[in-house]
């Protein structure tokens, strides 16, 4: 039987990750030679050749794939097994380090995280704001147990490394100026701002998902300024410089702000959770997922007639 060395197929599951032996060095704390010398005693352990040159880079050969392959069924079964563990050493006690990215911060994890400390309180929650790509990458390299991104952002359902919980179906809603012509227009439609300029974010999943709803309801937005925070795009609508997409709870009332719901066409944004497949078992793990879907669910009932009718 071959001699199967736990590290160095993580080693080897980074590098596939993250595509140079010096970004997997760095990944995992280590110098690139170590990183060289590792994957070069693993090969000779399995008795295969795991790498090829390929220019000035080496990339993974068939054998590693295959090797790969088997190794994540190895990896979340360790998983399930350390989870187990800690929830029979601790029950529902102990340390989930959680990254998030800006919105749901204050939407989601803050009012988790202080539900918790009411009913929970030997679970201690470490929060890390950080956008959807780094998230990831903290959560495969273990340094944290959970990530919260929008599901346009996440790794693809059939991703081997992760699990995917969904939280959140997060309407979106229109926000115009307080004297706009369309504030008070009963059933208003997203087709109907066809003509009007449109603030949103010049790249990224915000801009995708604006252009996308708009395209869906049957025209290109004219985009007619850029920003990327909710602050900035409210201000610039009360303002009377144009129209926006608001997810409903990342929303903050401003007097001369009119948010509109769309009952015709509503688009929405999808936010999801996701942990290390076998790592969900964990009690305190567990626990602060649950605790994450009722914050969602409690913001959704809260902001639910927030709109103009």
């Amino acid at each position: 039987m071959a001699d199967w060395d736990i590290r160095k197929l993580q080693i080897l599951r980074t590098l596939r990750e993250r595509g140079t032996v010096t970004a997997t060095a760095e990944a995992l704390r280590m110098t690139p030679s170590a990183v060289s010398q590792q994957l070069t005693n693993l090969s000779r352990q399995l008795g295969v050749d795991l790498l090829r040159a390929r220019g000035r880079r080496v990339e993974l050969t068939d054998a590693a794939r295959l090797v790969l392959r088997h190794a994540e069924a190895v990896f979340e079964r360790l998983e399930r097994a350390d989870a187990e563990l800690a929830a029979y050493v601790h029950g529902e006690a102990g340390e989930v380090r959680v990254g998030a990215f800006s919105t749901a911060v204050p939407a989601l994890v803050v009012p988790a995280v202080t539900a918790l400390r009411a009913t929970h309180p030997a679970i201690t929650v470490r929060v890390r704001e950080t956008e959807a790509q780094e998230a990831y990458e903290l959560l495969a390299a273990g340094d944290v147990d959970l990530a919260l991104s929008l599901a346009a952002q996440a790794p693809t359902a059939t991703d081997p490394r992760f699990a995917r919980v969904p939280l959140l179906a997060d309407p979106l809603d229109v926000a115009l100026p307080g004297d706009h012509p369309l504030a008070r227009r009963d059933g208003l439609r997203l087709a109907d701002l066809a003509a009007e300029p449109w603030i949103f974010g010049g790249s990224g999943p915000w801009s995708d998902i604006t252009r996308g709803a708009c395209e869906t309801a049957g025209f290109r937005p004219h985009q007619a300024h850029s920003a990327a925070g909710w602050t900035a795009i409210l201000a610039m609508v009360e303002a009377g410089m144009g129209v926006a997409l608001v997810p409903r709870t990342a929303a903050v009332p401003r007097t001369g702000v009119v948010m509109r719901e769309l009952r015709a066409d509503r688009p929405v944004r999808h936010v999801v959770a996701a942990v290390r497949r076998g790592a969900g078992e964990g009690a305190a793990l567990g626990t602060v997922l649950t605790a994450l879907r009722t914050a969602a669910r409690a913001r959704l009932a809260e902001t639910a007639h927030r709109p103009h009718p």
